[in-house]
Parts: structure tokens; C-alpha cells; sequence
């Protein structure tokens, strides 16, 4: 094995962990990302550290859960029902050494592109140890008027000709950091792409072509969602309207196919330019998502089936991940892996990959896949966690979960509620076992509020104002 790989970090905004051909999807095209796939080891238990965006990213530049870090809730977001809003830290704290920082300590160009949501400025990537940053700052996802669409009005890039498209052009500009590297010294590419988040935009001759699919399928003459409950959370401002739960049960949108598609096509453009620098083999490439699929709320334009929920939510829909490693030179092609793995775990798998010495008080809730990337078969791990104590934009509510082995375990905040799932049997968390297991829920509970206590993690309390946000809210099928 070569000495330290180059590594192309390649993180999807809001892809579902059915949205891949290779993951099960019959409705969108994605040849390319499906071929990485084959090239390396797909994860089928991977889970991202938040249902929420900036959570987990914070997770994977520092090691570290979400609760620990202090960042629960995707920054700007706020919402209040039965319970209060909890507070957390809008940015990403400058005394945490990123992966980013170790890495080019370690000699590794660093380079920062597409999204990047965890602060306001000055919290931007260039406090965080990369050396060039294009696209990354506070948005979250394009801005209105032109979304996707240049001029994008982002800070940290350029805009280019009107109608460019803004995941063609960061693919552009990830390519063109490759092509005029420093060849002397390694890189750590962190691309992270703004796609698929909302709005659904794409090129229209892709949306044309799974509009006529759809068709094709017989899918457009189907009703694709359903409309649920109402949400009993609201936004601070005055004149937040009430919202439904609307899930959507099959994937037939053809612009977020189109999205999808087009998303493909650029990684394989990016992987084409590492063929073309001879960079294949001594390069690390991971792809993944930093949470679940969008399928109830804001337009609902995927769905996670057979998965529970969606982004927001605690259940699998809302956690459950894409994951791909492929490094030639490690990897065997054609691998599956059916470990539980989480966020956290990039940060020391990157540093045990890059030889570079472990940091354990800094990456002290991830462990090292690299055992798994070898062809093992498990981890010296027993449980891992999720405290996402917040009301979601997408109908979830605020929650804690945790993982052990097959195992689930969900407490909601709300009203004390435990779930407990054995996901090998139910994958789709539709057989509550806590009345039947009452032992195995009181001892993993037990556990849930130890690791609590560990992170500090923060509860929710009442809100005292909860009869005034409830007036809102018409026809509530939770009254």
C-alpha cells in the first residue's frame, strides 16, 4: 500500500438511503455512483449522526455526536410545541481540531467545496484548517430567486453565466483543484454538494425525461402522497401557519429524479478526472448522504419505503444513510458491509488511513472502520446514539435513540414513550416490542440516559405556552 492516499470526501445533502439504483431505487438513474459501488464496499447499515443537516456535519469534521459537540439542530432552525425549544450552538466551535486541521498538519492540502452550514462568518472553513474554500458558508441550501441557478448569490463563489448550474459548476471546480494540485503533496477534497436539498430544480431536458417515465410506469396516474397529521410544532414568527404530515409512498417526482441524475453524472465526471491523473488507485473516495431522504414535509419529493420516516425524524427513514468507500488498494470490489456505522467514525477511519496518529480526546465517539474496509465483520463497539431533542421542519418531534446490535430503542420527549424495534425482523420499525421485552427496554433505556448524562445533552421541558400554540392547530388527530 502507498503511503498516505489521497481522499475525495463526497457528502450529499439530503439523499435517501433508497435514492440509488444500487439502494434499491427503480425509479432513478445512477449508473455512475452505482459503478463506485461495485469498485468498493457498500454499507447497508449506515447511519448519519443527525436526522438534521449541521449536526452531523459538525459530527464529521470533529469525531464527535452531535450532543456532545453542543449542535442539535440544523442552524437557523427553531420550532416550539408541547415542549420548549431547546437552545444549541449556532457555529462550530474554533477550539475543536477538525479533520480538516489534522490532515493538513499531516501534509495534505485541504480543500473545501459546496456547502457548508455550520455558522455565520467568521465560523466559514478557512477557521477549520482548509486551505481554499469555494461555496462553503452560513446557507443551507440555494437561495431564491434563481436556487440552483447562477447567479446564486453565494458568498465564498463567483457566479458564473446566468443559467449555470450550480452542481455542474462545483463539480467544475473540484475537478479543476485535481487538475492543479501541488503533486508533491497528497490532498483531502471535501466536497460537499448542496444538491439534493430543496428547491427541486434541475435541467429540463432530464425533467422531461422522467416525466415521460413516469408516465411510462403508469406513476403519474397514482396518488403519491398522503396527507397525515397536522404538526403540532410551530416557528417563532407570528404568522407560521399550520402544516400537515404528507408522506410520499413511492418515487415517481421526475424533477428530483432529474436532480439525482444530474448529481450522478458530475461524480462520475469527478471520478473520470482522477482516471485521467492516475489518481484511482492511491485515492480514498467515500459517498454519502448527511441524513435521511425528504418524504414528508416541503414537498415531500422522495420516499425512503421501505424505511420509517423521513428527514426530522428519529426513525430509520430519518437517520439511515447511502455509503460508499471504494480505495483500490485496500478494498476488495464487489464488498457489502452489514456493520453499524455512524458519522463519527470518518474522522479516525481518515487518520488511521493517512497514517497519521490517532487524536482520541478529539474523535472520541468514532472508531476506525478500517477494520471493516480489511474485510472484517465487526467493530469493538456495543451501541451507538442519537439526541436530536428538537420539533423538525418535516413533522418529527423531539426524540433520543439508540442501536444495539439489531436492536432499537426510541424515547420521545414528548410523553416518555418508548419504542423498542429488533430491526433484523422489522426493518420498517412497525412492531413496537417495548411491552414484550420490558427488560431488554428498561436496561437500553437505563443506557440511553447514561450516555445522556456522558454528553451533556440537553431535554427538552414544557412549554408554557403550549394552549396558545395548540389553538392553531385545526382538527389535531393527537387531541
Amino acid at each position: 500500500m502507498s503511503y498516505r492516499p489521497n481522499i475525495l470526501f463526497i457528502l450529499i445533502d439530503d439523499l435517501g438511503c433508497r435514492d440509488l439504483f444500487c439502494y434499491g431505487s427503480a425509479f432513478y438513474e445512477t449508473p455512475n455512483i452505482d459503478r463506485l459501488a461495485k469498485e468498493g464496499i457498500l454499507f447497508t447499515r449506515a447511519y448519519a449522526s443527525s436526522p438534521v443537516c449541521s449536526p452531523t456535519r459538525a459530527s464529521i469534521m470533529t469525531g464527535k455526536y452531535p450532543a456532545r459537540i453542543g449542535i442539535t439542530q440544523f442552524i437557523g432552525g427553531h420550532r416550539s410545541g408541547r415542549l420548549q425549544d431547546v437552545p444549541y450552538l449556532h457555529y462550530l466551535p474554533l477550539e475543536e481540531t477538525t479533520i480538516a486541521a489534522a490532515l493538513r498538519k499531516g501534509g495534505y492540502q485541504t480543500w473545501h467545496v459546496g456547502k457548508w452550514h455550520l455558522g455565520d462568518e467568521p465560523f466559514w472553513p478557512e477557521k477549520y484548517g482548509f486551505d481554499i474554500n469555494i461555496g462553503g458558508c452560513h446557507f443551507g441550501s440555494p437561495r431564491w430567486p434563481n436556487g440552483y441557478y447562477s447567479p446564486y448569490g453565494i458568498p465564498t463563489l463567483q457566479d458564473g453565466p446566468d443559467g449555470e448550474y450550480l452542481t455542474d459548476r462545483l463539480t467544475d471546480e473540484a475537478i479543476h483543484l485535481i487538475r492543479n494540485r501541488d503533486r508533491r503533496r497528497p490532498f483531502f477534497l471535501n466536497l460537499w454538494h448542496y444538491a439534493v436539498h430543496i428547491p427541486v430544480q434541475a435541467p429540463e431536458p432530464l425533467v422531461a425525461k422522467y416525466r415521460a417515465k413516469a408516465k411510462r410506469l403508469g406513476l403519474d396516474q397514482r396518488a403519491a402522497i398522503i396527507d397525515g397529521e397536522w404538526m403540532e410544532s410551530f416557528p417563532p414568527h407570528p404568522d407560521a401557519k399550520p402544516q400537515r404530515v404528507r408522506r410520499r409512498i413511492f418515487q415517481s417526482d421526475p424533477g428530483y429524479a432529474a436532480m439525482v441524475e444530474n448529481l450522478d453524472t458530475n461524480i462520475g465526471r469527478l471520478l473520470a478526472a482522477l482516471d485521467d491523473e492516475n489518481l484511482r488507485d492511491n485515492t480514498l473516495v467515500i459517498f454519502t448522504s448527511d441524513n435521511g431522504g425528504l418524504s414528508t414535509a416541503e414537498g415531500s419529493p422522495t420516499c425512503n419505503l421501505p424505511y420509517r420516516e423521513a428527514k426530522g425524524w428519529n426513525y430509520e427513514g430519518g437517520t439511515r444513510v447511502c455509503q460508499i468507500i471504494r480505495w483500490p488498494e485496500v478494498i476488495s470490489p464487489h464488498s457489502i458491509c452489514h456493520v453499524p456505522v455512524i458519522s463519527t467514525d470518518y474522522y479516525p477511519t481518515l487518520l488511521e488511513a493517512t497514517g497519521l496518529p490517532f487524536r482520541p480526546e478529539q474523535h472520541c465517539d468514532g472508531i476506525s472502520l478500517l477494520p471493516l474496509l480489511r474485510g472484517g465483520e465487526h467493530l469493538e463497539r456495543e451501541a451507538i446514539f442519537w439526541h436530536y431533542p428538537h420539533y423538525s421542519n418535516q413533522g418529527g418531534a423531539p426524540a433520543a435513540s439508540m442501536i444495539e446490535g439489531s436492536w432499537k430503542l426510541i424515547e420521545h420527549f414528548e410523553d416518555e414513550r418508548l419504542e423498542l424495534f429488533n430491526l433484523e425482523h422489522d426493518p420498517s420499525e412497525t412492531n413496537n416490542l417495548s411491552a414484550t421485552d420490558p427488560q431488554r427496554t428498561r436496561r437500553m433505556h437505563r443506557r440511553l440516559k447514561k450516555w445522556q448524562e456522558e454528553v451533556l445533552a440537553k431535554i427538552p421541558e414544557r412549554n408554557q405556552d403550549w394552549e396558545t400554540v395548540k389553538s392553531k392547530i385545526p382538527n389535531n388527530a393527537h387531541e
